[in-house]
C-alpha cells in the first residue's frame, strides 16, 4: 500500500474477512504474493482477527469440500482433493496451524453389478490444505492405513488411535504426527479394541477415544503415561464439544453430558427420521449438518439433504434456527471440522 511499510500494510490486510482475499489477490502481483505469503496467516493471529470457519465433506459431489464462514452466512467452495481414492471415506479429519488435514480412509464406491466395494478399505495417505495458499498438498503417509478411526489435535499435534486396516481388521495401534517436522511415530495402544467405528474427541486438553456401542472410553492425558480406561456412563449418539462441554443427541434430544450427570437442553426430534447428519461446536454453537432422510415404511425414496440447523446453547434459552444451506455438497457427510484461520 503506497506510502506505508510493508509490516504496516500486512496488518491492514491482515484484517479484512477471509471470504474477500480472492478479490484482493486482482489489485496487483504485490497483493497476491502478500495474500498467499505465510507472513498473513500469523498477522491475523497477532492483530486479533482470525475466523472460524466449518469445513466439511459429503457423499456428493465426490472429494469435494466446502467451508463455512458463520459471520457472514456464506459457504466457500475449495479445489476438489487430489487424491487418487475415488469417493474417498471412513477419514479422519482435523484442522491445527491454518491447515486441514485428511487422513488415511478409503473408497466408499460400491460396484452397481457386483455389490464390491472398489479399491481399498483404508488407505495410509495423508492431505493438507492451506486455505490462503488454496492448494492441497500430500504429507508424510502415517505408519499403518487406518478408517474409520479416532482422530483428533492435542497441543498442536494429530493423534490417531484404532480403526480398521485394509483388510477390515481392528487395531489397537496409535500415533502421532508433528506438523511442523513432517513425521508420524507410534504412541503406546489403546487398551482395548473392538470391531466398531471409533471417535476422538479432546475435553479438558484430554483425548478421549470412544467406541460404537461401548460405554467404556479409553482417555490419554499425557503421551508417556499412556491410555486409562474410564467408564463415564455417557449416551450414545452424535456428539459435539461447545466451549468444553459435551453434548449429545440422543433419543430425540439434545443433552448436556457431564461425567455422571446428563442434562436434556432441548428436543431434536425433527432429527429422529434424518441420519448420515454431522454434529459439530464452533463457538457456543452446535451446528446440525447435511444427511438424508428415509427411507421409512411409507417411502423408500433416500433424499439427500444441504440443510444447515444451528443450536445456540450459549445463552439463557437454547434456540434453533437454520443457516444457509450447503451450495454443492449434500447427503451423507463423511468430513466436518472446524478451521481457525
Amino acid at each position: 500500500i503506497e506510502g506505508l511499510p510493508d509490516a504496516v500494510a500486512l496488518r491492514c490486510l491482515a484484517r479484512v474477512p477471509f471470504y474477500l482475499y480472492p478479490k484482493l489477490e486482482l489489485v496487483s502481483r504485490s497483493w497476491r504474493a502478500a495474500i498467499r505469503g505465510s507472513e498473513l496467516f500469523k498477522a491475523r493471529q497477532e492483530v486479533g482477527s482470525a475466523e472460524e470457519l466449518l469445513c466439511v465433506c459429503a457423499y456428493d459431489p465426490e472429494n469435494l469440500w466446502q467451508m463455512y464462514d458463520p459471520l457472514r452466512d456464506l459457504w466457500i467452495t475449495l479445489p476438489v482433493l487430489p487424491s487418487k481414492v475415488r469417493h474417498l471415506a471412513y477419514f479422519g479429519v482435523v484442522s491445527t496451524g491454518g491447515k486441514l488435514y485428511v487422513l488415511g480412509g478409503g473408497s466408499d464406491d460400491v460396484d452397481p453389478l457386483t455389490g464390491d466395494q472398489d479399491g481399498s478399505f483404508a488407505t495410509d495417505e495423508v492431505w493438507s490444505y492451506d486455505p490462503i495458499m488454496r492448494r492441497w498438498a500430500q504429507r508424510a503417509s502415517m505408519v499403518l492405513p487406518r478408517a474409520m478411526f479416532a482422530c483428533c489435535v492435542s497441543k498442536g499435534k494429530i493423534i490417531v488411535a484404532g480403526g480398521f486396516t485394509s483388510c477390515r481388521k481392528s487395531i489397537s495401534q496409535a500415533e502421532m504426527y508433528d506438523p511442523e517436522k513432517d513425521v508420524w511415530i507410534p504412541i503406546p495402544d489403546l487398551h482395548r479394541t473392538h470391531n466398531s467405528a471409533c471417535s476422538g474427541l479432546v475435553i479438558g486438553g484430554k483425548v478421549h477415544v470412544l467406541h460404537k456401542g461401548l460405554s467404556t472410553v479409553q482417555v490419554l492425558d499425557h503421551i508417556g503415561s499412556g491410555w486409562t480406561v474410564e467408564d463415564y456412563g455417557w449416551l450414545q449418539g452424535p456428539m459435539a464439544v461447545v466451549q468444553g462441554a459435551l453434548y449429545v443427541m440422543s433419543h430425540g434430544l439434545i443433552v448436556k453430558q457431564e461425567k455422571e450427570v446428563s442434562k436434556v437442553v432441548i428436543s431434536a426430534s425433527e432429527f429422529r427420521r434424518r441420519i448420515g447428519f454431522a454434529m459439530t461446536g464452533l463457538r457456543d454453537e452446535i451446528y446440525v449438518i447435511g444427511g438424508v432422510i428415509g427411507p421409512d415404511r411409507f417411502n423408500w425414496d433416500i433424499k439427500p439433504m444441504s440443510d444447515v440447523d444451528i443450536l445456540t446453547v450459549g445463552g439463557n434459552r437454547p434456540t434453533w434456527r437454520q443457516a444457509a444451506s450447503m451450495t454443492k455438497c449434500r447427503g451423507t457427510i463423511f468430513g466436518c471440522t472446524q478451521l481457525r484461520i
